[in-house]
């Protein structure tokens, strides 16, 4: 059980599994007080061959196990795979073609969010000792049980991807899973640059002056995270950035007056950066603003039709055996609900034959849900 530690060790092993068509792939990592994932463990597979890597090794360039993430020839399984992506992303090595087992699993009718324990027991009938799932990763020598348990993680993995992808072409919905994939490897979703951190956050106001402050704020969190290595959360909460985009402090009393500052934060080096920050884009705030439509005040979605739509899923959903996450969440049936044509995904590709059709013949009173005994079942409305 002794993992890889050398580059001609980890060479000839992914030499090895360069001639499989697909390896099982998971990561170990700390992040609990970094910006950063720390990598401790690389877990490979292929359906005749696995061993466990240690990136810590000094006498290792995990080089070689990169290059195989990047041969497109091969495709690349994970479970709940975005946080090792993230991490290959960075690196370099973006995985590409993918397949994600817990996207797959719910699309063959496993619930949302299915874990892999969850998974390995009802496929493989197996039980995941999980024992070792939350020891510390980063300490040195990994125990045999450490090993053992991780090892489990790509093994199984790779008897599971055979049986799953069957299920999925069966089924006919092999290719809803590999367009969600696309999305996955998307490098835009794992973009870590500082300028566009303000983009994960809603805004709660419109005027230049909120948005530049708003803006500056959170790409100067951003930045400071990175360059300390902590997470953001340690240097502002979320509600922070609102509340000073709003009151706009520009000294240290006025960060005090703040609910969501940490005490005495306007006076500590951080406080004094982002006090710097806001007096320069505040100063001429249209030009730092970025420009946003403002939301049209359109009265809000129907909660009846909302309603109605939302029971026309869970039916769809059940009758389909796919996770209700998987085709639509609820602000999807807001927008759905206010307009025919509105830009989400349930309304496009496999998601609109499967629910979105229906969803708009339901607001035209085209069809119907009824109860039948303890069933709902969706009945066509007669001209």
């Amino acid at each position: 059980m002794t993992p890889i530690t050398t580059t001609g060790a980890l060479r000839e092993f992914c030499a090895r599994l360069a001639t499989a068509p697909f390896i099982t792939v998971d990561t170990e990592f700390m992040r609990e007080t970094t910006y950063w994932p720390k990598l401790c463990l690389i877990q490979a597979a292929s359906a005749t061959d696995a061993a466990n890597i240690d990136p810590l090794a000094e006498d290792l360039d995990l080089e070689p196990f990169l290059e195989l993430l990047r041969d497109e020839s091969i495709l690349k399984v994970f479970h709940a795979a975005r946080q090792d992506v993230e991490i290959f992303a960075k690196l370099g090595a973006m995985p590409r073609p993918m397949f994600d087992t817990q996207v797959a699993a719910m699309a063959a009718g496993f619930g949302d969010q299915v874990s892999y324990e969850s998974l390995v027991r009802q496929m493989l009938r197996q039980e995941v000792d999980k024992g070792s799932r939350f020891t510390d990763w980063a300490r040195r020598p990994l125990s045999d049980a450490q090993l053992t348990y991780a090892m489990g993680d790509v093994t199984h993995l790779a008897a599971l991807y055979p049986k799953l992808r069957d299920r999925l072409q069966k089924d006919g919905r092999l290719d809803w899973v590999m367009a969600e994939m696309a999305d996955l490897t998307d490098p835009a979703l794992y973009d870590t640059d500082p300028e566009k951190a303000w983009k994960r956050l809603k805004p709660k106001k419109y005027s230049a002056k909120y948005l530049a402050a708003f803006k500056a704020t959170a790409v100067w969190r951003e930045r400071a995270a990175q360059e300390r290595d902590q997470p953001r959360g340690r240097i502002l909460k979320d509600d922070a950035i609102d509340e000073i985009a709003a009151q706009a402090p520009t000294d240290p009393e006025a960060f005090n007056r703040l609910r969501s500052v940490p005490k005495g934060f306007g006076a500590s080096r951080l406080g004094l950066e982002l006090t710097e920050e806001l007096k320069r884009v505040l100063a001429d705030p249209e030009a730092h603003s970025p420009k946003l439509e403002r939301p049209s005040h359109n009265q809000p979605a129907p909660p009846s039709v909302v309603e109605l739509l939302k029971v026309l899923l869970k039916t769809k959903s059940d009758n389909a055996g796919v996770a209700t996450k998987l085709i639509a969440n609820v602000a999807d049936l807001e927008k759905i609900a206010l307009s025919d044509t509105a830009d989400v995904d349930a309304l496009k590709g496999w998601r609109r034959q499967l629910f979105g059709e229906d969803a708009l013949k339901l607001k035209r009173g085209e069809i119907a849900l009824v109860l039948n005994g303890t069933r709902v079942e969706v009945v066509e409305i007669e001209g």
